[in-house]
């Protein structure tokens, strides 16, 4: 890995913590998500700055930001813009919507109609836009930080199971400790509004990406990993085992993973970090396993344990 490289990811996490305090995992999480190719999907209680997180996060890195905010009267040329009849010309042209970005926050995605839903899955797997029988391309990169209140049940729509597939993380965003939000009270009351600068170009995200893709993962991960997604879907209190697709995403995230750490080669330590944030949302319990207090989080930990860690040497 190169030392360079490694130092400005150190310096772009200090850049985003002037703006956020905490939430560490958080910006490690979104960071590995974008340069594997993924999206994420942020649960959290109202005011705990993820636009705020979001925005900071696509500043730091040189890269373009938008954000919608979901509501049931949304439509979906509302995100992917429409085509406009000048009359001067006799033509239409194509107004660009707010996908049109590096990174979009779809802010309370779940409280946007399925046809909302299904014009973003399309931007999120095709990277494009149809309108009117005409593609467009999306920027690159393109990456989508969704979010939605675990709270909120009336006036939303559940996310179907296949856009929740597509997000490579879904990440949990909790209340900040004590001592991080006194030191966000001293900054925001004191009037000390923290300027986020660049630190990674997207020279930097390039070579990265291709850092990533030279980083080696032995046989004993690539088993370690289906042991785990196996073990999800032969659990008895399982109704919805993790797809082929998880396996996939384990193994990209786990390699971004390690090229952040400065390794060029996967280590079962990697694997671990990696499983819970790409299997939470896509594992379905039974009614009795949930009746009888099973949660998801919790199921995953136990079958990581489980799980017969593989030595490397």
């Amino acid at each position: 890995m190169e030392e360079s490289l490694l130092q400005k990811i150190t310096a772009f996490k200090e850049e985003v913590h002037k703006a956020v305090v905490g939430y560490d995992e958080i910006i490690e999480g979104l960071l590995i998500a974008l340069i594997s190719g993924g999206h994420v999907l942020i649960e959290g209680v109202p005011g705990i700055a993820k636009t705020l997180l979001a925005k900071s996060f696509a500043q730091a890195l040189s890269l373009s930001f938008s954000r919608v905010q979901f509501t049931p009267d949304l439509v979906p040329s509302d995100i992917t813009g429409t085509s406009i009849f000048d009359s001067k010309t006799g033509r239409f042209s194509f107004k660009e919507g707010p996908v049109f970005t590096n990174v979009l926050l779809a802010d309370e995605i779940n409280r946007a109609p399925p046809k909302v839903q299904s014009a973003l899955l399309e931007c999120m797997q095709e990277k494009r836009v149809t309108v009117d029988g005409n593609s467009h391309p999306l920027p690159e990169p393109f990456f989508v930080i969704a979010t939605e209140n675990p709270i909120e049940m009336e006036g939303v729509y559940p996310l179907p199971e296949a856009q929740v597939d597509r997000f490579m993380f879904k990440l949990i965003m909790k209340y900040p400790s004590r001592d991080e939000e006194k030191i966000m009270l001293s900054k925001y009351v004191s009037r000390d509004i923290p300027v986020v600068s660049p630190v990674l170009s997207s020279e930097d995200l390039m070579r990265i990406k291709e850092l990533v893709g030279m980083v080696t993962m032995v046989p004993k991960v690539f088993d370690y990993i289906l042991d785990i997604v196996d073990a999800t879907r032969k659990d008895e209190r399982v109704m919805l085992g993790a797809s082929p697709r998880a396996s996939l995403q384990i193994a990209l995230a786990s390699k971004a993973r390690a090229m952040i750490k400065g390794r060029n080669y996967v280590s079962p330590s990697d694997v671990k970090a990696i499983v819970p944030h790409v299997l939470r949302h896509r594992i379905m319990l039974k009614p009795e396993a949930e009746l009888e207090g099973v949660k998801v989080d919790n199921l995953v930990l136990e079958l990581l344990d489980k799980t017969p860690i593989p030595k490397l040497v």
